[in-house]
C-alpha cells in the first residue's frame, strides 16, 4: 500500500514595500497664495461682523440724536427772550361774542412767552366796557399781561375812562395800574385827576368805576365842585 505525499501550496511573489524607522516624509509644499487673495477671504469671513457693528453704532446716534418727549419740567423752563416783535402795528381784541373789546396801537410791540406778557413802547389803547363805554389811555411805555386786561403804564401816562354818570374822568401820571375787566384805576406816585372843569392834584389815586368811588392819597390839594366832593372819601394812603 503506497502511502500519498501532502500536496504543495504555492504563493504568488508579493511586491516589496520599502519600511522606514526614520521620521515620516514631510507633505508636499503648497503654493503660497497672493495677499489680495488672502485680503478679499478675511473680508468676507469678518463682513457681517463690520455690518453689524456700524449698523448698531448708527442705531446708538439715532436714539442719542433724536429729540426726546417734553416733559412738564422742561415746559415749565421756556424761553425768557421775546417769541416775536412788530413795528407800527394795530391789534383789535374780539371776545367770544364777537364784540370788540380792545384795540392796541404802538411804535413797537415785544412779546414774552415766559410770562405771556406785552411789552409796547408810545402805547396807545382803546378799551369798551360791555355795555359800551369807552376807557382810553397812552403812555411812553406799557407792560400788559395776554388777554390786555392788566396795564402798566410809564412815562408820560394818562387815561380817560367814561363814568357811569358825569363827564369823563381823566387821569395823568408818571405811573399808571390799570385794570380793564374791573374798571380800576390806581398809583402810588402823584398824579392830576381831572373831571369836567374840576381838577385835582394828589400824591396817589385809586379810582374803581363800577362802584363811584374815588380815594385819593396826600398830599391833595386842587379845586371841585360839591357834586364831586359828595362822591370822595377820606384820603388814605394807598398800600404799597
Amino acid at each position: 500500500m503506497s502511502t500519498l505525499a501532502p500536496p504543495e501550496l504555492h504563493l504568488p511573489d508579493l511586491p516589496e514595500v520599502e519600511v522606514s524607522l526614520g521620521a515620516p516624509a514631510a507633505a508636499p509644499r503648497q503654493p503660497r497664495r497672493p495677499v489680495r487673495l488672502r485680503l478679499r477671504e478675511g473680508l468676507g469671513a469678518y463682513l457681517p461682523l463690520l455690518l453689524m457693528a456700524v449698523l448698531a453704532l448708527g442705531t446708538w446716534w439715532l436714539v442719542k440724536n433724536t429729540p426726546r418727549p417734553a416733559t412738564g419740567e422742561e415746559t415749565s423752563e421756556m424761553r425768557s427772550d421775546p417769541d416775536y416783535e412788530m413795528r407800527d402795528f394795530a391789534i383789535t381784541r374780539f371776545g367770544s361774542d364777537g364784540r370788540a373789546t380792545a384795540r392796541i396801537e404802538g411804535d413797537w410791540l415785544r412779546h414774552f412767552p415766559d410770562t405771556d406778557r406785552l411789552e409796547i413802547e408810545r402805547a396807545r389803547v382803546r378799551a369798551y366796557t360791555p355795555d359800551g363805554r369807552v376807557t382810553q389811555a397812552q403812555a411812553a411805555r406799557a407792560l400788559a399781561n395776554g388777554d390786555a386786561s392788566e396795564w402798566q403804564l410809564s412815562g408820560g401816562a394818562k387815561v380817560v375812562t367814561q363814568m357811569r354818570s358825569g363827564p369823563p374822568l381823566e387821569i395823568d401820571g408818571e405811573f399808571l395800574h390799570v385794570f380793564v375787566r374791573t374798571e380800576r384805576v390806581r398809583s402810588h406816585l402823584p398824579v392830576r385827576l381831572r373831571q369836567g372843569d374840576d381838577e385835582i392834584h394828589a400824591g396817589g389815586i385809586e379810582v374803581d368805576n363800577l362802584a363811584q368811588r374815588v380815594q385819593l392819597s396826600p398830599p391833595v390839594r386842587g379845586s371841585f365842585s360839591p357834586r364831586v366832593a359828595s362822591r370822595m372819601h377820606p384820603a388814605r394812603p394807598l398800600p404799597q
